[in-house]
């Protein structure tokens, strides 16, 4: 294993610009080990990966925030994951007394009040759970596609994620458009999220997801009661 220091992010992203999503799949692998895992939405882009995941190492780490408000039927998924792969998938909770300590002061439903109250229900269901996920790795894998939305745009395969100790953030599919994902799913029949077929193409907690329109972004229906920056702070630069 190498750390993840030594590695050149502008020539990996020239190594795998040209080459399939499994190919940057088993480079992480092979490199990091244990030390590298998925984050894991149970999304179409994370079913996918999944798969890729588990046709090279069926023991690699795969993990779920689980935030205490996400959708049935995301539940659901993953168990049909777990049994078509015969995997485990480590899950990171948020911390009890701070849900409490929100739901107490604020509501339940306090996210939809502003965005400064949207933020901290992310920061304590989402992305607190994921710095705990990410101690110790020197890798992890996402789904961002630059399709899904104008703040991806730019996503690159490689990338050094500075906001989480400078290791290192592979976006395998980062290039791939909606129709080769669909495709890839149904090729090698993944167990696909039913909220797919009903118009969500991104899914999150069951309060903050709709289905988008036709000709909508990919991710408008993620709080859709805001006007800009669908993103929770799990991608964030710095």
């Amino acid at each position: 294993m190498q750390g993840n220091a030594i590695h050149d992010v502008e020539s990996l992203n020239q190594r795998f610009q040209k080459e399939p999503p499994q190919s940057l799949v088993a480079w992480g692998l092979e490199q990091f080990g244990r030390h590298i895992s998925l984050a894991c939405s149970l999304g179409m882009e994370d079913v996918a990966l999944v798969h890729m995941l588990c046709s090279i190492d069926r023991t690699a780490r795969i993990f779920v925030l689980d935030t205490g408000r996400l959708h049935e039927s995301t539940y659901e998924t993953m168990e049909a994951l777990r049994s078509k792969y015969a995997i485990d998938f480590e899950l990171y909770f948020p911390e009890a007394a701070a849900v409490e300590q929100l739901v107490r002061e604020k509501g339940a439903y306090s996210f939809y009040q502003s965005v400064e109250n949207r933020k901290q229900c992310c920061q304590i269901r989402k992305v607190a759970p994921l710095q705990r996920a990410l101690q110790g790795a020197e890798a992890w894998f996402t789904g961002l596609r630059r399709e899904q939305s104008q703040g991806r745009a730019e996503t690159l395969l490689v990338e050094r994620d500075d906001a989480h100790g400078g290791i290192l953030k592979l976006n395998p599919l980062a290039y791939w458009s909606l129709t080769q994902l669909q495709q890839f799913i149904d090729e090698n029949r993944i167990p696909l999220h039913p909220l797919h077929r009903r118009g969500y193409p991104s899914i999150g907690c069951e309060p903050c997801t709709r289905a988008v329109e036709p000709g909508e972004d990919l991710r408008a229906g993620r709080w859709w009661w805001e006007l800009d920056n669908k993103e929770c702070g799990l991608h964030t630069k710095s």
